[in-house]
């Protein structure tokens, strides 16, 4: 038997030291690489033996894990296809890479700013593979035949610098690579991997789902003394120490449906979910081609507790050819699905791939799109044939899915086309909602905008001075109580052709033309008859409003406010300031209704006072008059504030002008 001694290259012997000094903070992916490693042989030999002449028994493919607890060593061996020498020499030999001056460098760069998350990132990007076995092991042995072959190749090195090639005699077909572990070191994430729980949870994480069994012996029950003295085996000893498959190669995902049942799915959701319900809805989705990969998808039947939590994370996991990668890939799901679980698998990744790569990879982003058009035409379906669920979905999550229209303008008509709203066209107690389509439809001839009102409430939206004449009218209006309606609104413009119109702002519309032409005299006199009230309340307002006018939207409340049809509305505001944000005060619109005992009352009382001083009265009296009309203005506007929702500058002064109003009539 011959032994060649090799050294490594430098770069390569720079690499080393830095996996070697705990570069890589998780230590127990080294476990997942060398199964992944064990897993991808044993596809090769079966794919060789069916391409080929190849005579080699795949009858029991396996990958088995041994541990000696005494010599502190663990072995992962697989049956598969092997490597010849020059296949060890080449492959494992070497870490040569184009990148590995590249990333090199960039290690430095990032050790030097103490950048910890730039040196994570940079470690997956360059990828781990077998060499992170010595993150854990003092030196690493390699024992392996080429399927086909009659002599095998051991490789042994230390990570120092060196290592060693033997050609051995009688070695089993197949690559086991055993490892002589470092002492364990809890401060320094270094564990017992002797240790049978140990093994099992890291299998249950990154590999339950490999198409192979994954086999490891059960430890032995300890002997048990028996009345004589001697010792005995315990009951059942010799049995568990017969190996178990501690895997569970259930990889719903990659099955037909037909092979699958609900069970299996619902607890498929909650070993991902950690939810203890079943799944409202399951997303089956495969796709072949240049880019192949597959998912599973669970919609919940409820919210998460942290659905609205700043840093609340997203539930997809990404795995690579059954291989765990990563909890919560953010590059798969956007934001406003965060609630979606599941599993994506696919078949070109690499095993380490950085969080950083997956946002800018071209697959990624492919996967991304489709998998949220999937996701939307799915609540789409269920909408359309289980409104139960549909209704069970929205109630739960209606709120975040909205927020994507303020971020995924790709799928905004998509996501337009799945909400649901209140309505007016549902009273209260029946608390139905409706979709912008169905609204649509029920729109009365001319109508030419979808009319809306966002609020705090739905009852403070049906008691708002806005709704008189529309609901004197008969339109539908409808009713938007969560705080992302206050945004959403703003930047979507119409549906279906027709622009969303906000009652409180701007000109409301609500006459045909035949009925403009009807009223058009009245209201030229009543523009006449209250110009100057008008003007004069403007000056006084002035601080606090834009301007005064005269409203077409009241039929019972004296006043309103409104804002411009461009206007940030006040809740809006106080959001943006809530969040740190300097929004200057915006003046809004006050609107008096022409039609009103109280704005007639101030009309005539503004006129007589113009004649008293004309006819040069007291001038107590006039001074008198002129107080009690500005504090009736101030009180006029105080009072549609507050039905607007919105809050006094001065709630002390009102308060006081109301009392002496009051105290006055009595």
């Amino acid at each position: 038997m011959t032994t060649e001694t090799f050294e490594f290259q430098v770069e390569a012997r720079q690499l080393l030291q830095m996996m070697i000094h705990s570069i890589y903070s998780n230590k127990d992916v080294f476990l997942r690489e060398l199964v992944s490693n064990a897993s991808d042989a044993l596809d090769k030999l079966r794919l060789e033996v069916l391409r080929s002449e190849l005579q080699e028994d795949v009858s029991d493919l396996h990958i088995d894990i041994e541990v000696d607890k005494e010599q502190r060593t663990l072995t992962v061996r697989d049956n598969g296809i092997g490597m010849s020498h020059d296949d060890v020499v080449d492959l494992i030999g070497t870490i040569a890479n184009s990148g590995t001056a590249k990333f090199l460098k960039e290690m430095k760069e990032a050790k030097e700013s103490q950048d910890a998350a730039a040196s994570e990132e940079l470690i997956g990007q360059f990828g781990v593979g077998f060499y992170s076995s010595f993150m854990v092991a003092d030196e690493v042995t390699l024992l392996t035949r080429r399927a086909g072959e009659s002599k095998g190749t051991r490789w042994q090195s230390t990570g120092e610098g060196t290592y060693t090639v033997d050609t051995v005699d009688e070695a089993p077909r197949g690559t086991a690579v055993t490892l002589r572990l470092k002492p364990e070191d809890a401060e320094d994430q270094l564990f017992d991997y002797t240790s049978t729980w140990k093994i099992k949870e890291i299998v249950k994480r990154y590999s339950d789902f490999i198409t192979w069994p994954i086999r490891m012996a059960a430890e032995a029950k300890p002997a048990v003394d028996t009345a004589d003295g001697d010792a005995a085996e315990a009951p059942g000893a010799e049995a568990e120490a017969e190996a178990e498959t501690i895997n569970s190669m259930k990889a719903l995902w990659a099955r037909s449906r037909s092979e699958v049942t609900d069970e299996e799915y619902s607890e498929l959701y909650k070993h991902v979910s950690h939810d203890w319900t079943d799944p409202l809805e399951t997303i089956r989705m495969q796709a072949e081609g240049t880019f192949e990969y597959q998912a599973l998808l669970f919609l919940p039947s409820h919210a998460p507790q942290d659905l609205f939590t700043q840093g609340s994370k997203r539930g997809v996991q990404l795995y690579v050819k059954r291989v765990f990668i990563m909890d919560n890939c953010e590059a798969l799901m956007p934001d406003y699905l965060r609630f979606v679980k599941g599993v994506v698998d696919a078949q070109d990744l690499s095993l380490n791939v950085s969080r950083e790569i997956l946002q800018q990879d071209r697959q990624i982003q492919l996967m991304h799109r489709r998998l949220v058009k999937k996701v939307l035409s799915t609540v789409k379906e269920m909408r359309a044939d289980r409104p139960e669920s549909y209704a069970t979905f929205w109630k739960e999550f209606g709120r975040v899915v909205k927020e994507g229209l303020l971020s995924d303008f790709e799928n905004r008509d998509a996501i337009l086309g799945i909400s649901s709203f209140a309505s007016t066209h549902s009273t209260h107690e029946e608390d139905g909602v409706t979709t912008l389509q169905q609204y649509v439809e029920r729109m009365k001839e001319g109508q030419q905008h979808i009319f809306y009102m966002t609020g705090e409430s739905r009852t403070a939206i049906e008691n708002s001075p806005h709704m008189e004449a529309l609901r004197a009218k008969g339109f539908e209006v409808l009713l938007l109580t969560d705080p992302v309606d206050e945004v959403w609104v703003q930047s979507v413009p119409e549906f279906d052709g027709k622009p969303l119109q906000s009652i409180a702002k701007g000109e409301v519309d609500l006459d045909t033309d035949e009925e403009k032409k009807e009223v058009e005299a009245e209201r030229e006199k009543q523009q006449q008859d209250f110009a100057a009230l008008l003007t004069w309340m403007s000056g006084k307002l002035g601080e606090h409003v834009k301007e005064v006018r005269l409203s077409s939207r009241l039929t019972v409340s004296p006043a309103c406010i409104v804002g411009d049809t461009f206007d940030v509305t006040p809740a809006l505001e106080n959001m943006y300031r809530a969040m740190g944000q300097d929004v200057p005060h915006i003046k809004r619109i006050l609107e008096l209704n022409p039609t009103h005992p109280l704005v007639i009352g101030m009309r005539t009382a503004h006129a007589g006072r113009k004649a008293d001083t004309t006819d040069a009265t007291d001038a107590t009296d006039t001074e008198s008059t002129d107080a009690g009309l500005t504090d009736a203005a101030e009180l006029v506007y105080g009072m549609a504030v507050l039905a607007d929702g919105g809050e006094l500058t001065d709630p002390s002064r009102f308060v006081k002008l109301m009392a002496d109003r009051l105290e006055r009539t009595l």
